[in-house]
């Protein structure tokens, strides 16, 4: 017996606009405060390093950070509640620490050290709290390593493990081996290992609860017009988007418009993502939209006629059962491997997820996978002006464009490829640690410099 993360560690309910630099933080915050009396607390101290810092203030992680402080957790925050307590904490310049105590702390608090990389991720920060005597009531390291996982440092990292499986696997070739050895798919193998820390019940109702965010973070996304925030002056185009495929495809199963209406998709989610919105992080908020986008295909083209569940639980536990090996054998990270770390990972994901609900063999599912982060290798993470919106709204839908053909070649071939899944995902890997770290989530290089802000 051994342990794994699994679907609810992958896909999680929190707000945008990104996983590792707002989510990852905002918990981060949130357990540094629960292991002290807030009471006691005189003063805290916050800093950021590394791409926390260069990026931070584009992602939101300097209001997180403090959300966190006050005790406010991002699967259960509202979009309002932040909006109303950022505000709150940028007029009376303090904190309710644990919702309890008060400190004094803002934004401009916040020390930020961009050059400083600290040795275990590159997302790093620091929280310290002293007492009215100034004696230290701790001091913790943390690190964002990707997806809203967080790292306290000399701890294991949380939410990664929680339970014992009963079919552990950290290469495909390991899930493959399950797969043959028990005669299922993938998706029953990760059920399997689900139920060793819930009911069967549970991990269905969780899992179409997971998917009725995502459809809600897309009809959200729908009906706000405008620009997106954070200086840019991106318009929003998912209403306008809505309204013509509406008009033009009333019942929304036009085959000669799925990829527009998949398109539509994964920018409404993405643009909800970049205003702050509630969205589910799969496996990470800048890659939240690819996901939804090719479940939307599933449910309405490829499957269509199909019960929903009958759609959605596989495909989600497939799509997580190849998470699980890019967090296992290489990083989900746009700070650590670039943006194939995110959307490519994610659009491996779907690819996989998609071939299983439309009857691929696991071999064919795995070579699925294989392909579509083949063709997302060497993906660059360059967000300009340090938020999550050029290139990385478009960059979902391309992504999932990327997954569906990727499902429809190897549904088309036996399953035997020359390339293997677990070969592509060590690339991925190695290609992110050669990477010249101001493509990497640093807004550094790239179309970050490459473009005039304004």
């Amino acid at each position: 017996m051994s342990v794994t993360v699994g679907v609810f560690d992958l896909f999680t309910v929190g707000i945008g606009p990104s996983s590792s630099h707002t989510v990852g933080p905002m918990r981060a915050a949130c357990d540094f405060v629960s292991r002290i009396d807030p009471l006691r607390a005189a003063r805290v101290q916050v800093d950021l390093y590394g791409s926390l810092a260069a990026t931070g203030r584009g992602h939101g992680t300097l209001p997180a950070v403090l959300l966190g402080l006050e005790g406010l957790r991002p699967e259960a925050v509202l979009p309002d509640e932040v909006d109303e307590r950022t505000a709150a904490i940028r007029a009376d310049r303090r904190v309710r620490l644990g919702g309890r105590g008060e400190v004094s702390l803002c934004e401009d608090d916040i020390v930020l050290h961009p050059l400083t990389v600290l040795p275990r991720h590159s997302n790093g920060l620091r929280l310290r709290a002293w007492g009215s005597d100034d004696t230290l009531i701790d001091d913790a390291t943390y690190y964002s390593t990707g997806g809203g996982f967080i790292v306290r440092d000399g701890e294991d990292a949380a939410g990664d493990v929680r339970a014992a499986v009963p079919f552990p696997f950290e290469t495909a070739a390991d899930l493959l081996a399950h797969c043959d050895r028990e005669g299922v798919s993938m998706a029953e193998i990760q059920r399997r290992n689900e139920c060793a820390s819930r009911s069967d019940d549970d991990v269905t109702a969780g899992i179409l609860h997971l998917a009725d965010v995502m459809e809600a973070s897309v009809a959200s996304g729908a009906s706000r017009e405008g620009m997106l925030p954070g200086g840019l002056r991106v318009p929003r185009r998912a209403p306008a988007w809505h309204d013509r495929l509406v008009h033009d495809d009333p019942s929304g199963e036009d085959p000669a418009l799925w990829q527009e209406w998949v398109n539509f998709v994964a920018l409404a989610v993405n643009e909800e993502n970049a205003s702050g919105g509630r969205i589910v992080t799969a496996p990470t908020n800048g890659a939240a939209g690819i996901i939804p986008a090719v479940l939307h295909y599933a449910t309405h083209y490829a499957a269509r006629g199909r019960a929903r569940r009958d759609i959605v639980v596989p495909y989600l536990l497939t799509a997580a059962a190849i998470g699980v090996l890019y967090k296992a054998r290489a990083s989900i990270s746009g700070a650590e491997v670039g943006c194939q770390g995110e959307v490519g990972s994610a659009s491996s994901m779907a690819a996989a997820g998609l071939a299983e609900v439309l009857g691929g063999t696991v071999r064919q599912v795995e070579n699925a996978a294989e392909i579509a982060m083949e063709h997302n290798l060497g993906l660059t993470c360059d967000p300009i002006g340090g938020l999550v919106q050029i290139p990385c709204i478009e960059r979902n839908a391309i992504a999932a464009a990327k997954a569906i053909n990727a499902a429809k070649m190897a549904l088309w071939g036996d399953g035997t490829h020359r390339v293997s899944l677990d070969e592509v995902i060590v690339t991925m890997r190695e290609t992110g640690r050669d990477m010249s770290s101001k493509y990497k989530e640093t807004a550094l290089g790239g179309l970050a410099v490459s473009v005039v802000e304004c």
